[in-house]
């Protein structure tokens, strides 16, 4: 059985309390259980993660790069929060490593700020999903059946 990273960026875990009029009123926790119900659906197991860190994240998606390389990953969904605007150093990893990621953001980023329309990560990603809430999670890891076999 192939696994599936979902990858969440800085201030993900105030889900529930961060802004809930954006973001709504489900948890990180909620995200998680969301997901595994997703990817025992899709013949996926799960590796759900959060960090504050941009190192951390570049680091799982090095991680990722190498088990998929090696048949055991089918993709990562990377919510990578604000790092999506900010960070040259995620799109880097996606691009060094070759993983299938999609991208996610919970609220649609084109409907807020400006600064929020530019992705440092879209140019790497395979797909796009925004403005779906957490439920975009679960699409998103359907998507990474979509797109290849499952084992």
């Amino acid at each position: 059985m192939k696994k599936v990273y979902v990858l969440n960026g800085p201030n993900l875990n105030l889900l529930g309390t961060r802004e809930p009029a954006v973001y709504g009123s489900k948890t990180l926790d909620d995200v998680k259980k969301l997901c595994q119900l997703a990817a025992k659906a899709n013949g996926f197991s799960l590796d759900f993660r959060q960090s504050n860190h941009e190192g951390d994240l570049i680091d799982a998606l090095h991680e990722a790069g190498r088990l998929q390389a090696q048949g055991k990953l089918a993709g990562v969904v990377l919510n990578a929060g604000a790092y999506t605007h900010t960070s040259v150093a995620l799109h880097d990893a996606i691009k060094g490593t070759g993983v299938t990621l999609i991208e996610l953001h919970i609220s649609n980023v084109h409907a807020r700020e400006s600064f929020r329309h530019h992705s440092y990560i879209s140019p790497a990603a395979k797909a796009v999903m925004a403005g779906f809430g957490v439920q975009g999670y679960a699409l998103a890891i359907a998507g990474l059946a979509q797109l290849g076999d499952k084992k």
